[in-house]
């Protein structure tokens, strides 16, 4: 009886130091312009791509949703006249929620036209992704008056952090940029590696997570008939993946195109999505369970 008694309680006591390990909660991070933000419009939104898990906070430049707050996902953008538009990641995150059947958590920050590039002047609203240190020292953030992307986008994963269950997990950065970076393009290979080691870096100082040094990067380059898909900008990619064995570069050179030839159309764009989400499995970047 007394045996019994003691393995009763240290049963218990296993139960309070040791209690069952809890579900991961999935976060993924989307940043870049146009294509990334979307442009398709939703009048051609494949009938089966529905949503019932993903939450997302959705940042433009300038334009930002409630601080901190998520809302179930719901593809738009922040543009006058295209508000009900779509991009491939509409499909990725449709096959995370076929794959995981439960809740994640997307953070994505967009903006159409703009570069990383300071010397690129057409950038839209002056708004850049620079990682030079010299132009953070002598800016803010987009979102707040300035003309920094990337402390934009930053400041919301550190507000929307905030609000997230203590489990959460930041799976991969999903990026797709470069057409503005046409006029730069020699500096490409820099610049994007600059913004990658940023993103990473703020992570870890953020979290105190260092596994967040290797966090998974997942890009496509551009359509081969595109009039912004600069050559130079898709190799400066597939120079970083050599380099960077967690940065994952997506050959989108034979999709197809809207009449601006410049934005996937809507199978592109679902091709890419599909391609995206196979590549992040392949890679094991995500998997059936969440807690891996």
């Amino acid at each position: 009886m007394i045996k019994r008694s003691l393995v009763a309680v240290t049963l218990f006591l296993l139960a309070v130091v040791c209690p069952a390990k809890q579900k991961r909660v999935p976060v993924i991070l989307t940043a870049g312009q146009s294509n990334a933000d979307g442009r398709v419009p939703l009048a051609d939104l494949p009938g089966y791509l529905s949503y019932n898990y993903c939450l997302w906070s959705y940042g433009s430049g300038d334009f930002e949703t409630a601080t901190g707050e998520f809302s179930k996902f719901s593809p738009r953008v922040a543009k006058p006249k295209i508000e009900r538009s779509w991009g491939f990641d509409a499909v990725v995150y449709y096959q995370l929620e076929q794959l995981w059947q439960q809740p994640f958590y997307v953070i994505k920050h967009t903006d159409g036209g703009t570069a990383i590039d300071p010397s690129c002047k057409s950038s839209t609203h002056g708004l850049y992704w620079s990682a030079d240190t010299a132009f953070l020292n002598h800016t803010t953030s987009a979102s707040h008056g300035g003309k920094s992307l990337l402390k934009a986008f930053t400041r919301q994963i550190d507000d929307c952090l905030a609000n997230l269950p203590a489990n959460y997990d930041i799976k991969v950065l999903i990026w797709h940029q470069g057409e503005s970076d046409q006029q730069a393009a020699d500096r490409y290979f820099e610049n994007i590696k600059a913004v990658v080691a940023y993103v990473r870096q703020h992570l870890v100082e953020k979290t105190g997570k260092k596994k967040y040094r290797k966090l998974p990067v997942v890009c496509g380059t551009f359509a081969k008939d595109s009039r912004q898909g600069s050559p130079k900008v898709a190799e400066a990619l597939f120079r970083l993946e050599r380099e960077d064995k967690h940065f994952h570069v997506i050959d989108a050179s034979d999709l197809s195109l809207l009449s601006d030839r410049l934005h996937f159309d809507a199978h592109g764009a679902e091709t890419l999505g599909r391609r995206v989400f196979e590549k992040m499995r392949n890679e094991k970047i995500v998997s059936r369970s969440p807690s891996h």
